[in-house]
């Protein structure tokens, strides 16, 4: 499963840069993805229509919405924060459970 996310992940960062590239950041520069080489049908894609970080401006044309992807990218790094802060405060719990030496029975 984690190799699905990193995978996902670099899909969508790919997307993202190349709209970045041709400068498709708003509805009146948007682009069809396949002038840019993107398929946004793919699993990162997919995801960042749902996420409205690539919108349809019209007729299939898509642009990058900036604050959307940057709005993504923080949820994503509090989220992160918040998982290594529960499995740190776990392990200095258990580490207290157990002291060095100590056997769990």
């Amino acid at each position: 499963m984690g190799a699905a996310v990193t995978i996902m992940l670099i899909k969508e960062r790919q997307i993202v840069e190349a709209f970045m590239r041709a400068g498709a950041t708003s509805a009146a520069s948007a682009v069809h993805p396949s002038d840019i080489a993107v398929d946004v049908t793919n699993i990162g894609g997919r995801g960042l229509i749902r996420r409205a970080v690539i919108r349809e401006a019209d007729e299939g044309r898509y642009y990058l919405d900036l604050p959307g992807w940057e709005a993504l990218r923080g949820h994503r790094r509090r989220v992160l924060f918040v998982v290594l802060l529960l499995i740190a405060l776990l392990a200095l719990f258990l580490a207290g459970q157990f002291p060095p030496g100590a056997h769990p029975s």
